[in-house]
């Protein structure tokens, strides 16, 4: 039989509640301070971290504005509670983006630079099970 959650975070244990709020501010924080680097930052600066930025800068910055969108999607939907279901959709579109960063590096003979791409997308799994199924947050009023 199921309870009905709480209000705020549902029945879950304490542990994993905190552990999804730490998943999503780390995600969000990576993403999004990555993001504003890629754009900010000169060129050559971001080229010399990711040697395909000065061949493929127009692929920067689509990659930069994704990493935004998708830092804010995974956090600020749970803080505000407006809508927090889209925390998981925007959890499972990091996991999509990861998992296309991970297949580009391995087309360029970059397998070396994929393991924190899968880092993050295993986090971003982490935030869509949990949100979903474990600790969902339930929408204001």
């Amino acid at each position: 039989m199921n309870t009905p959650p709480h209000p705020r975070t549902g029945s879950s244990p304490r542990a994993l509640t905190l552990g999804l709020w730490s998943a999503q501010g780390l995600l969000a924080a990576i993403l999004v301070g990555g993001g504003l680097w890629k754009l900010a930052a000169p060129l050559d600066q971001v080229a010399e971290a990711f040697a395909w930025a000065g061949e493929l800068p127009g692929l920067l910055r689509v990659s930069a504005g994704f990493d935004i969108l998708g830092g804010l999607g995974v956090l600020l939907p749970s803080v505000t509670r407006i809508r927090p279901r889209l925390a998981v959709l925007a959890a499972l579109g990091v996991v999509a983006l990861m998992g296309s960063a991970i297949v580009f590096h391995l087309a360029r003979g970059e397998g070396a630079d994929t393991g924190f791409n899968g880092v993050l997308a295993a986090l971003a799994l982490f935030v869509a099970w949990g949100r979903h199924r474990k600790a969902p947050i339930v929408p204001r009023g």
